[in-house]
């Protein structure tokens, strides 16, 4: 009936695959989820450029970032941006000299003590970005666009780079980067791009050479963690998921007898660790252990050695039995019990709150 079957059974093969892809992209998978709503993607679409392409409108001056900061950043950080006890320093080592350049001088000197965040960052909206989307430490996104530009605006005036009756908004935060202090030090000439996309640079910034004799045939461990720090932050087997790359050795129990520890699967005893009976019995220690884990405790509390903040067995032994005040000062935080370094509030429920001290006030375990 047709001179070159073939020639229409490709055609009709051809047109079949076109129609199936276009069915595939115009058809939704029934029951399976639901496209994202514009408010949706809005929360989650926060990042702010160099160029300050999604920065919002808005302004907040110095002194209401010396307010914010006060409350809110200063038990981290310090008054002045300056402390180096909980997290590094955020301002110092930048001039007047500086701020004129663009380049900071203290990052070419072998002799300077150290590197502050004002020192090494470019531009002013990576300050505002990470502001925004990652503090307050213990309750992130959870500033106001005013208390950023606000707290933005205490940080550069804590560097020198606007006066103290300074408003920062989206209107001046451009004129603001042209006296960021190291505004000129980050390049794109690293060569890592074929073409000029970047001024065509040849050379990369980095002269390393590939070493491939004398290798060693197997890796030697020239240290270990010593046993009374194996278990300061809980059990890693229990804070892990069993699925993933690593799943956790079981740090109540010493070290194997080949003196490794594994990173890809638990101890060979996976016996969970003795649970802190509480009173009513509900303080099980799985159970506090993933609240210990969510709300980042153990960053600052070991079982029974002091971190930033007292071990648990130690505040056991100062409060044995109450709960009540364990509880109440969890969720308020406070300082100069303990030491300098105030504990910040925390925003866990008062049930959450209640388990974890209950856990503590009768003798956290291991």
């Amino acid at each position: 009936m047709f001179k070159f079957p073939k020639i229409v059974l490709a055609i009709a093969i051809s047109l079949s695959f076109v129609s199936a892809s276009a069915f595939a992209q115009n058809t939704k998978y029934p029951g399976v989820g639901r496209d994202a709503t514009p408010k949706e993607v809005a929360a989650w679409d926060i990042d702010v450029r160099p160029d300050f392409k999604g920065l919002p409108v808005g302004s907040g001056s110095v002194a209401k970032g010396q307010d914010v900061w006060e409350a809110k950043c200063a038990q981290c950080h310090g008054i002045f941006g300056e402390s180096n006890e909980v997290f590094s320093p955020l301002i110092g080592g930048t001039t007047a000299e500086d701020i004129k350049t663009g380049r900071v001088a203290n990052l070419t000197r072998t002799d300077f003590p150290g590197r502050t965040t004002i020192m090494k960052v470019a531009t002013v909206s990576t300050l505002w970005d990470y502001i925004n989307r990652a503090m307050p430490w213990t309750n992130p996104k959870t500033l106001t666009t005013e208390e950023v530009y606000a707290v933005t605006g205490f940080l550069l005036n804590l560097a020198g780079v606007v006066p103290d009756d300074y408003v920062l908004s989206n209107k001046n935060i451009a004129e603001v980067q042209k006296r960021m202090p190291n505004r000129n030090g980050m390049t794109t000439a690293h060569a890592m791009w074929p073409g000029k996309e970047f001024g065509g640079t040849s050379k990369p910034d980095t002269q390393n050479t590939i070493c491939m004799k004398d290798c060693k045939p197997e890796a030697k461990v020239a240290s270990f963690l010593p046993d009374f720090a194996r278990n300061a932050h809980g059990n890693l087997s229990e804070q892990n998921r069993m699925v993933g790359q690593q799943k956790g050795v079981d740090t109540t129990k010493p070290e194997g007898s080949t003196g490794k520890t594994s990173t890809s699967a638990p101890a060979t005893s996976t016996a969970p660790a003795t649970p802190a009976k509480a009173a009513d019995g509900k303080a099980d220690n799985k159970a506090v252990m993933a609240l210990l884990s969510k709300n980042v405790c153990t960053a600052c509390h070991g079982i029974d050695k002091k971190i930033v903040g007292p071990g648990f067995n130690d505040i056991a032994k100062k409060y044995p039995g109450k709960v009540d005040y364990i509880a109440g000062k969890i969720k308020s935080g406070g300082s100069g019990v303990w030491g300098a370094i105030p504990m910040p509030a925390q925003n866990l429920s008062d049930a959450d709150a209640k388990l974890i001290a209950e856990w503590i006030a009768n003798g956290s375990q291991k």
